[in-house]
This record gives structure tokens, sequence and C-alpha cells, in this order.
């Protein structure tokens, strides 16, 4: 396989919010009431947000790219947009490697099957082939520290600390070439915390590409060799990270 990378090239993201006009409580009751031209009232009250303005972007093998901006700013979007899950208005998206986005840990899981089930499931999710996600299942029930009796039964008879362990193995048992993080993740008591730590620098370590946002300096400055400042849905600054830092803090704190 080439190296990882990804390549954004001119890309907008626009969400559409529906029915947010200014409406009194006798406005709302007389749309009700005149029923057919509720929806039609409804549809043309759209509010379109830019969340993202013509990012480019180039993410090369073996760099560790962190995102720094205000709340609101556009990062968590631009996180979803590499991943794939929104798609742009306009512009081009290029991405090599197999991506792993540790967005959510519990997405994807059924409270109502048992946690060997959702071993399966959230490896599916995440893009495991079935074999594959068997096949890492001693691996990540051994992690978790949950006994074979508790994984087989519902997961909804997990206390939330175990919720959070299993979700927690299950997500950071894949290997990406690229890994994508919206904050950083820990989970659990004190002494499987102090292992989760460990798990996630080892996966960042492994990744070929990593794209991670945090409002922790200490954080990116340890972990990435470049950053960018998002502002209102635009890069403002990129380079190295204590340069973005910097820049971060003078213009937008």
């Amino acid at each position: 396989m080439e190296g990882a990378s990804i390549v954004l090239k001119d890309v907008w993201i626009e969400y559409v919010i529906y029915g947010l006009a200014n409406r009194s409580l006798k406005k709302t009751l007389f749309r009700f009431l005149s029923r057919g031209r509720m929806a039609q009232d409804v549809a043309e009250e759209r509010t379109r947000v830019l969340a993202l303005k013509g990012i480019d972007l180039e993410i090369r093998d073996g760099e560790r790219l962190g995102i720094v901006g205000s709340n609101g700013s556009g990062k968590t979007t631009l996180l979803r947009t590499i991943a794939g899950v929104l798609k742009p208005v306009r512009g081009q998206i290029r991405r090599v490697g197999y991506t792993a986005s540790l967005f959510d840990v519990t997405l994807g899981m059924n409270p109502e099957a048992s946690g060997w089930d959702n071993i399966l499931l959230r490896g599916l999710y995440l893009g495991l082939s079935p074999e594959q996600a068997r096949a890492l299942s001693p691996e990540i029930a051994a992690f978790s520290g949950l006994t074979p009796e508790q994984l087989s039964r519902p997961v909804r008879t997990y206390s939330s600390g175990m919720q959070v362990k299993l979700a927690f193995s299950i997500s950071t048992a894949v290997r990406p070439d690229i890994l994508l993080l919206d904050e950083w993740l820990g989970a659990g008591d004190a002494a499987f915390l102090e292992k989760a730590q460990q798990r996630m620098l080892e996966l960042v370590q492994r990744s070929r590409i990593l794209v991670f946002a945090s409002h922790y300096d200490w954080l990116l400055s340890s972990i990435c060799n470049r950053a960018i400042c998002l502002d209102q849905g635009q890069i403002v600054a990129d380079g190295p990270v204590a340069e973005t830092l910097d820049f971060y803090h003078r213009h937008f704190q």
C-alpha cells in the first residue's frame, strides 16, 4: 500500500436546520391549527450554517496533526468530515489507509446483547470483518478485565464503569493507518485508567497518521508534530505545534 494520506481540496460543509425562525407562541399555534400549511412553513424556515469554508489540507504519512480552536470553530466537524461521516456540499476528499474514528466508543453497541456479541457488533462498526472481530475477542475480553460470565450477560445489566471498560477495550483493539481523535480517551477506575492511557499511546504510535482535536496544550505538544488552528470553519494557522498554539492564544484567548 502507498503511504497513508489525507487530502482535502476546497471542502465546504453545510448544516441545514429546519424551523428555527423566531416564532411567538401565538404564531406557532396558528400554524398548528392551519395544519396543511404547517409543513410548508417549516420547510421554508430553513437556516443554513456553513461549518467549514473552503478547507485545503494535506496530511502526509508520519504526521501527527493537532487541531485547536474555540468552541464552535469547526474542530469536530473537520474530524467527522475526514472520517466520511459528513459529506461536503463542495470540494473533494481523498483518504488512503484504514481509518478508525474514536469519537464515541459506545456507538454501535446494543444494550440487550451480551458483551461477547457487542465485541462483534462494535468490531463490525469499526470496519473489521466478523473473522477479525472474533479473533480479537480474547484479547479484548482480557484487557477489559470482565469475566466470561459477565461477558455472557446483556450489557444493560452492567454498571456504567463496566460498559465503558468494554467499549474502550473494543474501540482501541483496532490497528488503524489513520487515527482520528476528538479529545483524549480515558476510562474506568484508577487501575484501568493507567493501562488505558498506555493503550492510547501505543495506538497513536502505531498509526501512520494521527488527527487529534484537543483543548490541552500539553497533550498536543507531547504527541503532535504539526497543528492547525480553526476559526469560524476556516484554517487560520498551520505549522509547528508551538507556533500554532501561540497564535491561538494570542488571537482567541
